[in-house]
């Protein structure tokens, strides 16, 4: 058995493991095109006399947490022939990967789950989840009369990317998207049309990305500057009433369109996303904007990562007053006393805002007294988590 980066000699043995297990077939067309993207220095294979049993890439990519920016490994095209499942390949896969982003300073790692209990072994948890809303015609938000103009027009990357980034840096877990990302990734799987709202002096402040198709209204990004350009952009969308019977749309956990509503009573189903995963703490705390809490903070936190051992153990986190933190190892013991303890998948959770120190203590993930779970939530600065791409 050899694990190894992938060649361009191993494509088609890449593609054809991808279709088996993803269960898509592509024309060869495709395939050509899937061969001038192909980048394998990004995937790590196993493999038995070259037959190619096992595979997992690794994306380099960037993520917001706390207004910065994170260097983040997205794991993805996880997958093994039948024949060769269950003997730990997977495993092997997974772990080469993360001493592989720790090398390269990718402190978080995130990936979309077949399955949220088998990432869950490995050390990843859920981090963010949308609204799913379904709103017939007649329920839409009622149009206003709002200074500017929406207008249809071919995408504009960066016009498109500004107004996204600003939105975005807002959240925790969503990516920074380069130019490239965009092109292969958001404009070509999110068809449609684009339209943008732009302010009575000319800027643009809002945009959508939509298409119709069996009279569905299918939102795919709705992106705005304030509330001004979200009606604005509503106010647009109900212009196809004559067209649709209804719109279907994913919105960030803290939306308040239902609250917005004349009729709040719209199709709402809450989804749970993608996962997350700290790579390596140290790094992470270091990189991590805290809340300025007007005095340091010293807490030890017991720490268990079993797949990335250089996280376990007893550590000190030490905050100032400013909001710059430190993680320093003090321990390898398991066993040795400490304020808070958890694993991996916990600490992530917390890290990136998607479970509060106080909520995971009360569940019993969290564990150690109430007052050192008080202190940490004191200098963790809640912000909504979310992500609009898909990888």
């Amino acid at each position: 058995m050899e694990l190894r980066n992938l060649t361009f000699d191993d494509f088609d043995a890449s593609v054809d493991l991808s279709q088996y297990a993803f269960q898509y077939s592509v024309t060869a067309e495709q395939r050509e095109e899937r061969r001038s993207r192909f980048k394998p220095e990004q995937v790590w294979g196993i493999f038995d006399h070259d037959k190619l049993e096992a595979q997992l890439t690794v994306i380099p990519l960037q993520l917001y947490i706390q207004g910065r920016v994170f260097e983040m490994g997205g794991i993805a095209g996880v997958s093994s022939w039948p024949e060769h499942r269950r003997r730990g390949n997977v495993a092997l896969l997974i772990r080469h990967a993360l001493l592989q982003m720790r090398e390269k300073g990718r402190s978080i790692s995130c990936l979309a789950p077949f399955s949220f209990g088998f990432y869950r072994k490995y050390g990843w948890e859920t981090y963010t989840d949308y609204k799913k809303y379904t709103i017939e015609t007649a329920l839409f938000p009622q149009r206003v009369q709002v200074e500017g103009r929406v207008s249809l027009e071919d995408a504009d990357i960066p016009l498109l990317s500004r107004l996204y980034e600003a939105y975005a840096s807002r959240y925790n877990g969503t990516l920074q998207r380069s130019e490239q990302w965009w092109k292969d990734s958001v404009l070509s799987r999110k068809k449609g049309y684009t339209a943008v709202y732009y302010r009575a002096d000319g800027e643009a402040a809002g945009y959508l990305l939509y298409e119709i198709g069996q009279r569905v209204l299918t939102i795919h990004e709705m992106v705005y500057e304030n509330e001004q350009g979200r009606q604005a952009l509503w106010t647009y969308l109900a212009s196809h009433d004559s067209m649709v019977e209804k719109a279907v749309l994913n919105a960030p956990m803290d939306d308040a369109l239902p609250f917005l509503l004349s009729n709040p009573r719209i199709g709402q189903e809450i989804v749970p996303y993608f996962m997350a995963r700290i790579v390596d703490t140290a790094t992470f705390v270091k990189q991590y904007a805290f809340g300025a809490s007007g005095s340091d903070t010293t807490l030890t936190l017991q720490l268990k990562d079993q797949h990335a051992p250089w996280n376990e153990g007893l550590w000190s986190l030490s905050v100032s007053a400013e909001g710059s933190g430190t993680m320093e190892l003090l321990s390898s013991d398991e066993g040795a006393a400490a304020d808070l303890a958890c694993d991996i998948s916990t600490w992530s959770a917390l890290m990136m805002g998607y479970r509060s120190p106080a909520e995971l203590h009360r569940h019993g993930r969290l564990t150690g007294s109430q007052e050192a779970a008080r202190q940490l939530e004191a200098i963790i600065q809640p912000r909504q988590t979310y992500l609009m791409d898909f990888f």
